[in-house]
């Protein structure tokens, strides 16, 4: 069956009020601000205008914020069923109009598009696309698509779905849906397994039954996972920043993970041990824009399971020290130590925008743990502990800029008609 699938924008006229908006609020709860009173003031918005969709979509975004998820995706829901379509003005005169296709689901399901147009003079609308429903024949109008959905279990059949689409498109259209389908972590170490310079240990799927057998004895390891042993890194699927993440080092430690854990399905890969000489680990945050890599944090830890927020940044001036050596000399550093390996992922994802989470083995291969492009590029750290920042996540902001202006011109010129010959 052909797809329903959008040909065109159309102009919209009748503009909602604009959202407060992912980036703003997520920067006051980085700040510690209290977000009571602005839930309130949502409320009752909401309470006294039942059409108001956007003050339900920024409480939705408080809520998870807060922690209160099941009910933040609730009031997602109740939003998205007035309106799916949102609008963030540019901070500066628009010179850009990018629509964002999104999927419902918590903070982790869409690319944070907001913080990497936080200052800029790019207009963005949200569309939601809601599962198992035709693509609208008629867009929002803009001047540039992007498929802001991640890789995830719930959104699979949405990315199938927009795939399709795609040989119909007649819009620019940035990070195509049946690429990001291979950031899954069991394709993306398949794609990547003899990458030059790359090491991304091979990941299995495996069922919760599975694995209790072989907590119980009764299953080899290698039955699932060829070549895998202990200690084994255990994840739920569709899990995000350490949550149910562990290292397992015997059949009695994994028994006991499953009897903590409600998931039913899990990622499950050897365990490298990437310390350096000094016995810390390093994990690193880099950003591809159209092929080119940026820094975007490095954190230092004595613990493997490294997240920039645990890993004690905040109060340590030394590990600050070394991340700003590391930004600092991304280019002639870290980029060129791994141009080989970055320049593989790029040509093998193919997508336009990519966020890559890695390390360093002793051999000095890029140790590759995650490829997301939802993974979180911002510039929320203060600046007085964190001056050494501003400057290259400007650089990402730039880049990120400058690849939708490259996409308007080249549709642009496709569009033009050639000049009749004389």
């Amino acid at each position: 069956m052909t797809p329903n699938c959008s040909a065109a924008p159309t102009r919209t006229t009748d503009r909602p009020p604009a959202l407060i908006g992912l980036a703003r609020l997520m920067r006051m709860a980085f700040d510690g601000a209290d977000l009571l009173p602005i839930a309130q003031q949502l409320i009752e918005r909401a309470s006294a205008n039942e059409a108001d969709a956007e003050a339900l979509l920024d409480l939705s975004t408080v809520l998870q914020l807060q922690g209160i998820r099941n009910v933040g995706l609730a009031t997602q829901a109740q939003a998205l069923q007035i309106r799916r379509v949102y609008e963030l003005p540019a901070a500066k005169t628009p010179a850009i109009r990018l629509l964002a296709l999104m999927a419902a689901g918590d903070l982790m399901t869409n690319t944070p598009l907001p913080f990497l147009i936080e200052d800029a003079d790019v207009a963005l609308t949200l569309l939601y696309l809601p599962p198992g429903e035709p693509i609208p024949r008629e867009l929002p109008d803009h001047d540039v698509a992007y498929i802001a959905v991640s890789e995830s279990d719930p959104t699979r059949a949405l990315l199938e779905q927009l795939a399709q689409c795609v040989p119909s498109w007649r819009t620019p259209l940035l990070n195509r849906p049946d690429r990001i389908v291979r950031t899954a972590r069991d394709q993306a170490c398949t794609l990547l397994a003899d990458a030059p310079g790359v090491s991304m240990p091979a990941s299995a799927r495996v069922t919760r039954d599975a694995l209790a057998r072989v907590g119980a004895g009764t299953l080899e390891i290698t039955d699932l996972l060829p070549g895998g042993g202990l200690p084994l890194i255990v994840r739920p699927v569709d899990s995000h920043a350490g949550h149910g993440l562990d290292k397992i080092d015997s059949a009695a430690a994994l028994a006991a993970y499953l009897q903590a854990s409600a998931a039913d399905a899990f990622f499950v890969s050897r365990f490298i041990d990437y310390r350096s000489a000094d016995g810390q680990f390093r994990k690193y945050r880099v950003v591809l824009v159209d092929g080119v890599p940026y820094a975007g944090h490095m954190g230092v830890s004595a613990h493997w399971m490294i997240h920039y927020l645990n890993a004690g940044m905040t109060d340590s001036a030394a590990k600050r020290a070394e991340e700003a050596a590391f930004m600092r000399g991304f280019e002639t550093g870290f980029a060129r130590r791994h141009a080989g390996a970055l320049r593989a992922i790029t040509e093998r994802f193919g997508l336009d925008y990519l966020v890559i989470d890695c390390a360093e083995t002793a051999r000095g291969e890029l140790l590759v743990f995650e490829v997301d492009p939802g993974a979180v590029v911002h510039a929320m750290d203060p600046v007085d502990l964190f001056p050494y920042k501003r400057a290259p996540m400007a650089k990402v902001f730039a880049a990120f800029r400058a690849l939708l202006l490259r996409t308007m011109a080249a549709a642009r010129l496709e569009a033009t008609p050639p000049v009749a010959a004389r």
